[in-house]
């Protein structure tokens, strides 16, 4: 599975096999160019979307088993276009971290850093570092530093560098790997979950729209809601190409 991650080059591949759980529709293995991952919020819908194209089925919930446990995942779909979203679980918040060596981590100076909102690591599956700054601007200049960010430690795999407007409950981000074999994300909803608890905890917003990958060229748009103190992480599927690939 490694070898073929590595083959595609994406940012995660998917392998969809029978589950070892009773209460799971199927199991989702998740990978890296580097390594297996416990969770990840695209690959979850992207999967979730082929298996239903696979079974024939338009509006479905299914039960995924990932490393990280079972989540449920919805689909709405019509024909190669769809809908769905992913019930994260909440693994843990961990503790604050210095702001000052954050931003340094980013190519950012102490003084960018949001002064009431620190960087704090939070879980729901798989770590990610919510780094706010103070001006939206400072997101767009960042130029990270990959050895610096896997210094901070912390289990860290997501370092999410973000702006959240709470008025209009919308935030900027962009998410950097703390491996050198890894390259930035246009899209995490692995991390866009985190934030959405993290401005829920702190700013009390139970809805957050999050722009990223603009800076790349590829806008993405992820919609993060609480549900009883979880995060539902969703936002649009679109099948690019189906086939057979025969392996020697």
């Amino acid at each position: 599975m490694l070898a073929f991650a590595r083959e595609t080059k994406l940012m995660e591949t998917t392998f969809v096999q029978t589950p070892s759980a009773p209460e799971a529709d199927y199991r989702n293995r998740i990978w890296t160019v580097a390594e297996e991952i416990p969770f990840a919020g695209h690959p979850s819908l992207g999967t979730a979307v082929a298996v239903a194209l696979a079974r024939g089925e338009d509006e479905v919930t299914y039960h995924q088993q990932t490393l990280a446990g079972i989540q449920e995942v919805t689909v709405s779909r019509a024909g190669d276009r769809a809908r769905a979203s992913v019930l994260q679980t909440r693994a843990d918040t961990g503790p604050e971290l210095d702001p000052a060596a954050v931003m340094a981590a980013a190519g950012l100076t102490a003084a960018d850093a949001h002064p009431e909102l620190p960087p704090q690591r939070v879980s729901t599956g798989l770590p990610a570092l919510i780094a706010p700054v103070a001006d939206r601007a400072a997101v767009s200049r960042a130029r990270p530093d990959v050895p610096a960010i896997a210094a901070l430690g912390q289990g860290v795999v997501n370092f999410y560098l973000c702006h959240i407007d709470a008025d209009a409950k919308t935030a900027r981000a962009r998410s950097f790997p703390s491996l050198d074999v890894e390259s930035e994300d246009p899209a995490t909803g692995s991390a866009a979950g985190p934030l959405g608890l993290y401005a829920h905890d702190r700013l009390g917003l139970d809805t957050l729209e999050v722009t990223q990958g603009v800076e790349l060229g590829r806008p993405s748009r992820l919609l993060a809601r609480i549900e009883d103190g979880r995060v539902r992480v969703g936002g649009d599927v679109v099948v690019l190409v189906t086939g057979t690939l025969r392996l020697p």
